[in-house]
């Protein structure tokens, strides 16, 4: 009986352990994907006290996503190397330090290393953060609900990025919008050492030729599309840049077939399943994250809603997003990955189409709250079985890998888009005539469009390339009495 007691004992100290990981994880992740979109509505103060140019600017959003696109798949190799929940700590120590820096940053200058630095330290952190699901907990239930919560932060952190920063901006200072990680962020930083698990480290070799090959090509493909949204798709350095790109990602992937402990294993790919679900953490954020800049352009524009209204206005999606991801630790054993991951293209898509019809004059709980709700349930539906693909089957000594080209896949396609989408809206704005309001509606009926195809594009994905392992389809297969 004392046995048994013990045993029990063990079992809820683990359990507990393993929530309070869990929650330290959760709480970076939330802090970084939050910092994606908390500066974007304090954009205009910003500008006022620091005297930024109209181009520069652009950068303080940029700056951040730069470094942060370029280097997830470096970050996820040092983890390897160096220890994950090590390289977890220094990354989330990093960023709250760059937030100290840039919060009191006295010119643009120095603001713009602070965005940069935040993103070194966010590419550090993020990859191993679900790297570090992967080795706590077991496939199947738990680790199910775990990638559930952490599938949940990235929407949910950028929305909650758009209403904290107007709030901030409207009731304190835009300084707030970055000294507000500090607090969170140490203690972050404090705690992951007492209840994160140092899994097995597996350094293997160094691929010096992959990681300058592959965090170069993916920062200079970052760099040039970032550019290209500010100065066209004609730009001579963004053209140079996006070239530059592609020669830098083949010789990567000629590295990799070379080399015994490569940077990215290629095998990883091999898996049809697992390559479809990198292929659609692509696709959709590159057509679901632009709708927040778009729609809070539409917002403080159009409706002339205030920066807190504007945070507000993303609520729906926010909620229907983190309730669908709930759910689906119970409906994916009954369902399998592949159907969900269908309907969850399928409803974006629905969504994204919707906004093509905006018209000039129209109400929020008529034209906006439906699409937000689709584009929420959508995303919901997607985030988490793709993540549950890629992480199924993989060894504890590839989790890193794995775990750091799905985040640079997320993070790359969610970057492009928006840059993509924002050239499209810009370019047929300016050639729809008429006042300011109507070029701003036909715009973003354009941008919608384009993500219309997008989606359209995950859902053939999800239709045709994807298919579940045979031992998930044998566990939602029912059983036949003889």
């Amino acid at each position: 009986m004392s046995t048994l007691t013990a045993v029990s004992n063990t079992a809820r100290a683990a359990d507990r352990g393993s929530g309070a990981a869990l929650a330290v994880l959760i709480g970076a992740y939330l802090l970084i994907a939050v910092d994606a979109t908390v500066v974007n509505v304090a954009l205009p103060a910003l500008q006022r006290q620091l005297h930024f140019s109209p181009a520069a600017l652009a950068w303080v959003p940029n700056a951040y996503a730069l470094t942060f696109g370029g280097l997830l798949l470096l970050g996820s190799r040092l983890g390897d190397r160096l220890g994950r929940r090590r390289a977890f700590t220094a990354g989330v120590a990093l960023f709250t330090l760059a937030s100290l820096l840039g919060g009191l940053a006295p010119n643009a200058p120095l603001l713009l290393a602070a965005r940069a630095v935040q993103g070194v330290g966010a590419a550090l952190s993020t990859p191993n953060v679900l790297a570090l699901i992967a080795t706590t907990f077991a496939e199947g239930r738990a680790r199910n609900r775990a990638l559930s919560l952490y599938s949940s932060a990235a929407g949910l952190g950028a929305s909650l990025g758009m209403l904290l920063g107007g709030a901030l901006t409207s009731w304190l200072s835009w300084r707030w919008a970055l000294l507000v990680n500090v607090p969170i962020g140490l203690a972050v930083a404090l705690a992951a050492p007492r209840v994160v698990r140092e899994p097995e480290r597996h350094p293997g070799g160094y691929d010096a030729a992959g990681a300058l090959t592959g965090t170069l090509g993916t920062t200079a493909l970052v760099y040039g599309v970032l550019r290209a949204a500010d100065h066209g798709w004609g730009d001579g350095p963004a053209l140079g840049s996006m070239i530059a790109a592609g020669v830098l990602l083949i010789g990567f992937l000629l590295a990799e077939l070379r080399v015994r402990e490569p940077l990215l294993p290629l095998e990883l790919l091999r898996d049809r399943a697992r390559t479809g679900a990198y292929l659609n953490m692509l696709l959709i954020p590159l057509a679901m994250f632009p709708s927040f800049f778009l729609l809070t352009l539409l917002f403080q524009d159009v409706m002339h809603f205030s920066a807190v209204r504007t945070g507000l206005a993303f609520l729906p999606m926010t909620l229907v997003l983190f309730a669908t991801v709930r759910l689906m630790p119970r409906l994916l054993p009954r369902t399998g990955t592949r159907p969900v991951l269908v309907a969850g293209a399928l409803l974006l898509l629905l969504g994204a189409l919707w906004l093509t019809r905006f018209p000039e004059h129209a109400d929020y709980w008529a034209w906006v709250f439906g699409p937000l709700v689709l584009i929420g349930l959508g995303g919901g539906m997607s985030f988490m079985p793709m993540s549950v693909l890629v992480l199924t089957g993989v060894a504890p000594a590839r989790s890193g890998s794995a775990a750091g080209l799905l985040q640079t896949l997320q993070w790359t396609g969610g970057t492009i888009g928006t840059s993509v989408l924002v050239t499209v809206f810009s370019t047929a704005g300016r050639h729809a005539g008429g006042g300011p309001e109507h070029r701003l509606v036909h715009g973003m009926d354009a941008a919608f469009a384009v993500a219309s195809g997008v989606a359209a594009a995950a859902l053939l994905v999800a239709l045709l390339v994807i298919r579940a392992p045979r031992a998930q389809r044998q566990k939602v297969r029912p059983k036949v009495a003889r």
